[in-house]
């Protein structure tokens, strides 16, 4: 059985929040939103729809979870995009420990972007162990493991339109 935490419409209305906020930040400007696979795609996209300066975007294919536990830190670079001079800003679903979003931001800062920032759907705050800035986040909730609008447990849940966790 899955417990509701976040409503379909609340989701809605933190990503149009979030949109102003990015938009009020870069008017006038062109943006790349790098988004981490698998779980922020439909963040992504619901973000992106929201907002009206140019967008592109990209991806990076991260792993780390085996069912509920932590392994090994994987990261694949899809990115087709040449992000040196650009406005980056990587699109994570969930930041639990900051560590895989920190590691990705060193790596996009290597390719020479001129603006990387963070957006982050939802913080675990009180996990996080590293100095990390996220930019731009939508909720804070426990520490709980959660599912839904693109979170997954064992590929399973992701196409929930709203978000919970398993009881």
């Amino acid at each position: 059985m899955i417990k509701k935490i976040i409503s379909k419409s609340e989701i809605k209305r933190k990503i149009k929040e979030i949109a102003k906020e990015i938009e009020s930040d870069f008017a006038g400007k062109e943006i790349i939103m790098v988004g981490i696979l698998k779980g922020s795609f439909i963040f992504l996209s619901d973000l992106i729809r929201e907002i009206s300066l140019p967008v592109e975007c990209d991806f990076i294919k991260v792993s780390s979870y085996k069912g509920k536990e932590k392994g090994k830190l994987k990261i694949e670079f899809l990115n087709s995009l040449s992000l040196k001079g650009k406005n980056v800003i990587i699109v994570e679903d969930i930041v639990d420990t900051g560590g895989t979003l920190n590691e990705i931001v060193k790596r996009i800062k290597k390719e020479k972007a001129a603006v990387v920032k963070t957006c982050a759907l939802i913080v675990k705050k009180k996990k996080i162990k590293c100095k990390l800035k996220i930019d731009y986040s939508g909720f804070k909730i426990p520490d709980k493991f959660v599912v839904g609008y693109g979170l997954d447990f064992e590929e399973k849940y992701r196409n929930l339109n709203y978000i919970g966790y398993i009881k």
